[in-house]
């Protein structure tokens, strides 16, 4: 059986690059252009454009939307102001993470933005919970009718500031606002102007209409600063930033106090989907905890990979990658707690052999995201 794969607006502007195209979460999306090495180091010097067109974009709307995502979700929407956004989580009613997510507070509702490969089941989560609860909220998927690009890196906001105007440097660092892009040879593009991230640079998301799309990408790329970058170097760099990847470092067997992620688990503001689990691990501790290795030589670990202590397993690999900026091997494991603590010498198996790793904290790499 052979399944379609979804393409973003900018599809044929990436194999015009001569992108490196392969699925990803259902979608047909560039790797890599010129290098994974090349294309992080840029991103950390200058201005990485990212397509990222592929993220689910879902705006909820109405006079319960407030509790409906409250009830879905880990943290307090209700401590939001308008304009303003924050990392949350979907778990399971056993506490495991079913999902990571941005939340933005708008003026009129609220914007989510989703992994691509879990918004159909948020959607159906919504969906389930509004006529369960009888809530008076719409959801509405934004996912196809906009298009989102990423403008990652410490020149990023030089580049942007002559399009959408110097409002851009006083927006804040987890905060959003809806605003206009001006092109020099086309009308202005209405735009929703988000400064998170995914790299730790600074770094701005923009939400505009798919149809101009492919202006505001050939706009953007004009600039000498800013070059395309592919999903092999977003995945180096959050991975230095010690930023999580759903599928690694969350799944729906690992819990928030596991991944280091209590902070975004309100407890105390009421009822939402597996408080009662979530308020039993945190009484009992976790019994594993998520971890920086880092590795003097040798080959890359990959997820998946045991890690031992001496002759005995005490945790697994999540992500392992050579960072770029270290120029040496880096990893994210779930190991025991009593393997946990900083300096720890541990050991992770590639390849029937044993590679030193030693435990470190997070980031890899310091965040340079604005303050």
């Amino acid at each position: 059986m052979t399944t379609t794969l979804r393409e973003t607006p900018l599809a044929p502007i990436h194999q015009a690059l001569g992108a490196r195209m392969a699925p990803f979460s259902g979608w047909l999306m560039p790797i890599q252009y010129e290098g994974i090495v090349a294309e992080h180091l840029w991103t950390r010097n200058s201005a990485g454009l990212f397509d990222l067109s592929h993220m689910g974009r879902l705006l909820v709307r109405g006079a319960d939307a407030v509790a409906l995502i409250q009830e879905a979700t880990t943290n307090d929407v209700e401590r939001l102001t308008v304009g303003k956004a924050h990392y949350t989580l979907i778990c399971n009613e056993d506490g495991g993470v079913a999902e990571d997510l941005l939340v933005y507070r708008l003026p009129d509702g609220w914007r989510l933005v989703v992994n691509a490969s879990n918004r159909e089941m948020v959607v159906a989560l919504l969906d389930s919970l509004k006529t369960r609860r009888g809530y008076a909220v719409d959801v509405h998927d934004e996912t196809f009718a906009l298009a989102m690009l990423a403008l990652q890196g410490p020149q990023s906001a030089e580049v942007l500031v002559p399009l959408v105007g110097p409002g851009l440097t006083a927006l804040p660092y987890y905060a959003g606002e809806d605003g206009a892009i001006s092109l020099p040879s086309s009308p202005p593009i209405p735009a929703f102007i988000a400064r998170t991230g995914y790299t730790g640079e600074d770094g701005v998301e923009l939400m505009i209409p798919a149809e101009r799309a492919a202006d505001l990408w050939n706009a953007l790329s004009a600039d000498e600063r800013v070059k395309p970058i592919g999903l092999g170097a977003r995945d180096t760099l959050r991975l230095e930033a010690g930023m999580a990847l759903y599928g690694h470092e969350l799944t729906p067997e690992v819990n928030p106090y596991e991944a280091a992620l209590g902070r975004v688990v309100k407890l105390d503001k009421g009822r939402f989907r597996g408080r009662d689990a979530l308020a039993e691990l945190r009484q009992q501790g976790p019994v594993r905890k998520l971890v920086g290795l880092t590795f003097a030589t040798g080959a890359v670990p990959r997820g998946g990979f045991p890690v031992r202590r001496d002759d005995e397993e005490v945790g697994t690999v999540a992500s392992g990658t050579f960072s770029p900026s270290l120029r040496r091997p880096i990893a994210t494991a779930l190991v025991r707690t009593d393997a946990a603590t900083v300096g720890t010498e541990l050991q992770v198996r590639i390849r029937e052999a044993d590679a030193p790793a030693t435990v470190v904290s997070l980031p890899f790499v310091p965040h340079h995201t604005k303050s």
